[in-house]
């Protein structure tokens, strides 16, 4: 191999597993293919110029292979099948990790991935029932095939839309935490030409001539009398009243931040030439919002066990379309228990996609709730 074809710039094993592995993974990948695809996702960077678009290729032809194996029905035939399928699956995890290790990642790659990972469970399922049905007369087969292309859509188009959902009601909230914090932040400021513009019966002059003459003209550009002044425009015209109003919703952020500089205060060396130099501390903390409280509330248990699955990587969805096609594809061919494996990998899969839509609905009461409490917080800050 020449010296030029080798990259240098490849961490190593550690780094190239930060890099590379997701923080959560479905536990099959965690267990039983990150430890082979990630040295391999290394020496196919450090040695080839293999990109993740080839290997996608690589993976998805694998899989007809492995299909081909799995149509000839004898036992053999499917435990060659189901090694040539992991190792099809173990090159469709590479394309990922070589994509964030290299920076050749592609919309174009995310599509092809998903389109090939799609025809390769139909291809594969039709073959390995096909197979059987070949073998045995039996007609379970043929509605075992339906049910696997079935339940692989399924999965994807439940999984596509509630994660549309979700990134929708965090949109709308986004949205509304953004227009409350502009209307707060031009609450906190008010020009006098503004005012005068909207109400042209308010004599500027006269209200300076009359404050020199009580011998207070030296605090006319005050604060204080800034805020005087709004109120006594507000009495001169409708257009002001909403400036009055934005004076109250000023008064409640100025105390805020007379709170958060005295926090930063108590926090840094004081500063007599000028304001207090800006720290992490001062800065406005971030709105926490729970869209899984009440799922949270009604099953405690959830957190201990998602903690202690997290810190091994492993989400909590433990059969996703992943385990369910190492079910149907490798276990059952592998144990020669095609039926079976069928059957029960389907009837998890069912099981975690319907506790996945009840997480989600019991998430958009928590969405309705916290739209219910801006609308009450606008109601209460207006009055």
């Amino acid at each position: 191999m020449s010296r030029q074809s080798v990259r240098p710039d490849v961490p190593p094993l550690a780094e190239v597993r930060r890099i590379t592995q997701k923080k959560r993974d479905a536990w099959w990948t965690v267990i039983l293919v990150d430890p082979l695809a990630t040295p391999l996702v290394r020496l196919t960077a450090r040695y080839t110029r293999i990109t993740p678009n080839q290997i996608t290729w690589g993976a998805f032809v694998l899989g007809l292979v492995s299909s081909v194996f799995f149509a000839f029905g004898d036992w053999q035939w499917l435990v060659l099948g189901a090694v040539i399928y992991h190792f099809s699956f173990v090159l469709d995890c590479m394309d990922g990790k070589v994509a964030r290790l290299t920076g050749q990642g592609s919309v174009f790659g995310a599509w092809l991935d998903f389109v090939f990972d799609r025809i390769r469970v139909m291809v594969c399922g039709v073959a390995l029932m096909g197979g059987q049905y070949a073998r045995t007369h039996d007609e379970t087969y043929i509605w075992l095939a339906v049910a696997v292309v079935f339940l692989d859509t399924l999965r994807y188009i439940n999984s596509l839309e509630i994660f549309k959902i979700r990134h929708t009601m965090r949109k709308q909230i986004k949205a509304r935490v953004r227009a409350a914090r502009r209307a707060e932040n031009a609450a906190e400021l008010a020009f006098m030409e503004d005012l005068l513009r909207d109400n042209p019966e308010a004599d500027v002059e006269q209200d300076l001539e009359r404050a020199k003459a009580e011998g207070v003209a030296s605090e006319v550009h005050s604060s204080d009398d800034a805020d005087s002044r709004v109120e006594s425009y507000a009495d001169a015209g409708a257009h002001t009243a909403s400036y009055a109003d934005a004076g109250a919703h000023a008064e409640s952020y100025a105390d805020a931040a007379s709170r958060t500089a005295s926090h930063a205060e108590a926090g840094s060396p004081a500063d007599p030439g000028g304001p207090a130099p800006a720290t992490a501390g001062s800065r406005r903390k971030a709105q926490v919002i729970d869209l899984h409280q009440e799922f949270r509330g009604k099953f405690p248990a959830y957190l201990r066990a998602r903690s202690f699955l997290l810190r091994h990587r492993i989400r909590t969805h433990l059969v996703s379309g992943i385990e369910f096609q190492m079910g149907v594809f490798i276990i059952g061919p592998l144990f020669d228990v095609v039926i079976p494996a069928t059957i029960v990998s389907g009837a998890l899969l069912l099981v975690f996609e319907l506790a996945i839509i009840y997480k989600l609905l019991l998430s958009t009461r928590d969405f309705s709730r916290t739209l219910d409490s801006f609308e009450k917080r606008e109601v209460a800050t207006a009055a």
